[in-house]
């Protein structure tokens, strides 16, 4: 599987760069496991914030499984969900969701 940035903003303001479904589609055999990196600021409303927009993303009524590290200096922490998605359709609506959290440093 391909492993890209998909969007990037120091500022914490995303820009659209979703890759597209005809990429997703080509590199790809669905459904498969989709790794989503989120790193932003280390507080627990963000956290939650995150969680619950993967939650709605991928239609789920749990808070998805996640992974979570910290910076050392403990400003920024990295949120890594692996949901197993059916489809490209779905990874887009989970980005969609993510990008409009606040607080989001990096998404890949």
């Amino acid at each position: 599987m391909l492993s890209s940035i998909y969007s990037i903003s120091w500022s914490g303001l995303l820009k659209s760069h979703l890759p597209p479904k005809e990429l997703l589609l080509e590199t790809h055999n669905f459904p498969c496991p989709y790794t989503f990196k989120v790193i932003g600021e280390s507080n627990e409303e963000f956290v939650q914030n995150i969680v619950a927009a993967v939650r709605l993303g991928m239609k789920y009524d749990f808070d998805p499984p996640f992974r979570s590290k910290e910076t050392a200096a403990g400003r920024h922490i990295s949120l890594t969900f692996e949901p197993v998605v059916d489809n490209p359709d779905q990874v887009l609506a989970v980005y969609a969701e993510l990008q409009q959290q606040q607080g989001v440093v990096m998404l890949l």
